[in-house]
């Protein structure tokens, strides 16, 4: 397996990685994620593909460091999933390790992530990854 963090204006990432991706945000056109791109960029958004040894894309992160009070540095994993197909093989596990480097060579306190409540079968992978449960996530959506 081959970890790749993308520069912006990589092809990759709408050619390779959009469509893992899309598998947990099916929500995302073209456009749209490289409007997300383009100004999450600004705010730290990075994104770190996986690739197969058959040279296809088997994963996705999104991922920024961050510093704030309450962790004063952490890596905060916007999207992290593995492509249906490639599930159970050690994609997950492969990108958390690669993320945790990342974390630790920034100096970060903490690698952390929200998970929907509906996704128990992520649950269970992230706490065989020894990853706890520390805080509820509370959200309002705000109407346009």
């Amino acid at each position: 397996m081959k970890i790749i963090d993308f520069e912006p204006g990589d092809p990759r990432l709408t050619d390779d990685l959009l469509p893992v991706l899309r598998e947990l945000r099916p929500h995302l056109t073209d456009a749209l994620f490289r409007q997300v791109y383009e100004h999450g960029r600004a705010q730290g958004l990075r994104f770190t593909g996986a690739y197969a040894d058959d040279g296809a894309c088997v994963g996705a992160a999104g991922w920024r460091i961050i510093d704030n009070t309450s962790s004063l540095r952490k890596l905060y994993v916007d999207d992290l999933v593995t492509a249906a197909s490639a599930r159970s093989t050690g994609v997950g596990h492969e990108l958390l390790v690669h993320l945790e480097a990342h974390a630790r060579a920034a100096g970060c306190h903490e690698l952390n992530l929200d998970s929907g409540t509906q996704r128990t079968d992520a649950h269970r992978f992230y706490l065989r990854e020894r990853m706890d449960i520390v805080a509820f996530h509370f959200s309002r959506a705000l109407g346009r």
